[in-house]
């Protein structure tokens, strides 16, 4: 995972590219939210799809490159869980002061 990581970081550069996701992830923890307050737990699943539309547009309109999560199978193995779990680990770091935005 640290390897694959790396790999992540390098389609995430741009500035802009980052806080998009960061927007995305900080929209997904007040979906959460909501879900769990309103008693909506039908909705939870959705949550997995908050973040998408902030990081393709991130990716798309700034990093003008191809999201990982699009990758489906290949090398790496099951590219979009991994994709998904590394938007969570770049939330963290940029949290913690390890990335800038």
């Amino acid at each position: 995972m640290k390897e694959y990581y790396k790999n992540y970081l390098n389609l995430h550069k741009n500035h802009m590219c980052r806080r998009m996701h960061f927007f995305g992830q900080i929209l997904t923890l007040l979906f959460v939210y909501n879900v769990s307050i309103l008693q909506l737990w039908f909705l939870l699943p959705l949550s997995l799809f908050v973040v998408y539309p902030f990081a393709w547009a991130g990716h798309l309109l700034y990093e003008k490159n191809k999201p990982l999560a699009w990758s489906g199978l290949n090398d790496y193995g099951w590219t979009t869980l991994k994709a998904k779990a590394c938007d969570w680990i770049m939330f963290k770091d940029i949290i913690i002061g390890r990335l800038s935005i």
